[in-house]
């Protein structure tokens, strides 16, 4: 056990004298934190000098005992190793020293608060979640101005009849109402997606609330990937129905194709990734490698629980009537006017995913941190909250764009309202770059594959999220406004 300085650059947990040096760690420092349960139920059980662990803090130190006893006034790291050679022996002690101390005052069932007392910039963190509810407040104000002053104004407005002259003054998004709901390109891609979207929402919404309700506890690790990948797999009806839906309102008759592409795309792709990335653990022969016996398992679970149940929610989505649309289509589409650089597709879908990402960003340097630099992440409280602005911001966002859009009469909103909440994750790959070159220092061209392959993992699945929340939202939103308009 020990640490290694290099290039002037501290990785060592503890202060370092010298720089290019390798320092052994042949002490450790273990306080022990009880309540003795004096005054508690429990306590009877216990002889005089029993009780509960409250905590074990262990301090590794490096000291040059040089045949002395250890003195706790040793320096934490006074004995570096400089330019060992291969087969070089030379003699250390280890040892240890052990510190009893009594602690009535904290209970057991709290023993886990420290941790978030001592968790580094909370402030911080309750300063973006702050900043974030402001952006929220502003789009709600926004999006409030629509809906009861423009729109109003302009449905007001559209449902006059004066003397046949309604047509000659109909502009902006009524115009395209005969186009706006024309079946999309690629609609079996779209609702596959949204399909797999669905899934990955529920199963975060779940998980995460889970959280904070402390049945996902630090102190059973894996608990919380266990308990995402076990919902993953349950919740394949609501995506098959979802899919199923959507595509039966674009009018397909592929079912099968559609149910095949729910079930295996979106955890095909993950499984891929994953599997490479167990394959260069198993060359490198790391000891996290995934057994094989494991990724039967995982198979198991997709193939034999998930695949069936998205079968089954497919089949009562297809069973049900198609999605009844507020305005009929016409036969022939409406020629779109050229369209300012704002209004054009690729510049409003970059522009939509702005907002979002800064909802998140500082949360996402501590997840980061605490997934690469082995620290402990126990603040499921404010990611939840974090959660709700960012879906709140997301559909937001998309229904400003769109709105834009359909007055600029493009109507062609259906891959745009999801690719531009869906764009958040492209801010996401990127931060995640920035994160690696800046603050990792990875230079094993395996580790680097790992890296950037969990991040493709993360970033795939965060893209179907917020995707799904945008395109959800303009659905509500488009079908309310032109379920209000009179058309003749």
């Amino acid at each position: 056990m020990g640490c290694y300085s290099k290039n002037g650059r501290q990785t060592c947990a503890k202060p370092v004298s010298k720089m290019d040096a390798s320092y052994i760690h042949n002490h450790v420092d273990l306080t022990i934190t009880y309540h003795s349960g004096a005054k508690e139920e429990w306590g009877s059980q216990f002889q005089e000098n029993g009780g509960r662990i409250i905590s074990v803090k262990v301090v590794p130190r490096s000291i040059d005992h040089r045949g002395k006893p250890c003195s706790q006034t040793e320096d934490y790291l006074s004995l570096p190793i400089k330019n060992l050679q291969q087969g070089e022996t030379f003699e250390i002690f280890y040892t240890y020293s052990v510190t009893f101390i009594e602690n009535n005052k904290v209970k057991w069932s709290s023993r886990w608060d420290y941790i978030l007392e001592s968790m580094q910039h909370t402030n911080i963190q309750w300063f973006s979640i702050l900043n974030s509810a402001v952006i929220v407040l502003f789009l709600s104000g926004m999006v409030a101005m629509i809906l009861l002053r423009t729109l109003h104004k302009d449905i007001a407005r559209y449902n006059q009849i004066d003397n046949g002259e309604d047509a000659q003054e109909e502009f902006g998004w009524k115009l395209v109402h005969g186009d706006v709901f024309r079946p999309p390109r690629k609609g079996m891609l779209l609702s596959v997606l949204l399909g797999s979207g669905v899934q990955v929402f529920c199963m975060t919404l779940v998980t995460l609330a889970f959280a904070c309700l402390g049945f996902l506890s630090p102190a059973n690790r894996g608990a919380l990937m266990t308990c995402a990948m076990v919902l993953y797999v349950l919740l394949g009806s609501p995506a098959g129905y979802v899919s199923a839906r959507i595509y039966k309102s674009f009018g397909g008759e592929k079912w099968k194709s559609n149910v095949l592409l729910t079930s295996m795309l979106a955890p095909g792709i993950v499984f891929g990734l994953f599997f490479f990335m167990n394959l260069i653990l198993w060359a490198k022969g790391s000891s996290a490698a995934i057994p094989f016996s494991t990724l039967l398992g995982l198979l198991a679970l997709w193939w034999l629980v998930s695949v069936p149940l998205t079968f089954i929610g497919a089949f009562f989505g297809f069973r049900k009537r198609a999605i009844e649309h507020p305005v009929r289509t016409n036969q022939i589409p409406r020629l779109i006017p050229e369209q300012s650089i704002y209004t054009q597709a690729i510049p409003g879908i970059i522009m939509g995913g702005v907002l979002p990402f800064g909802c998140i960003f500082i949360q996402l340097y501590f997840i980061l941190k605490s997934i690469w630099s082995s620290q402990m992440y126990y603040m499921f409280g404010l990611l939840f909250l974090v959660f709700i602005i960012l879906v709140i911001t997301c559909a937001e966002t998309t229904i400003l764009l769109c709105y834009f859009h359909l007055c600029a009469e493009d109507y062609h909103w259906w891959w745009r309202s999801y690719l531009t909440s869906g764009f958040t994750a492209i801010y996401l790959f990127l931060y995640c770059c920035h994160y690696f070159f800046t603050k990792l220092q990875i230079e094993d061209l395996a580790s680097t594959f790992l890296y950037f392959g969990y991040t493709l993992i993360m970033v795939f699945l965060f893209n179907l999220m917020t995707g799904t929340i945008g395109f959800f939202a303009c659905f509500w939103f488009i079908r309310q406004i032109y379920s209000v308009v009179k058309v003749d």
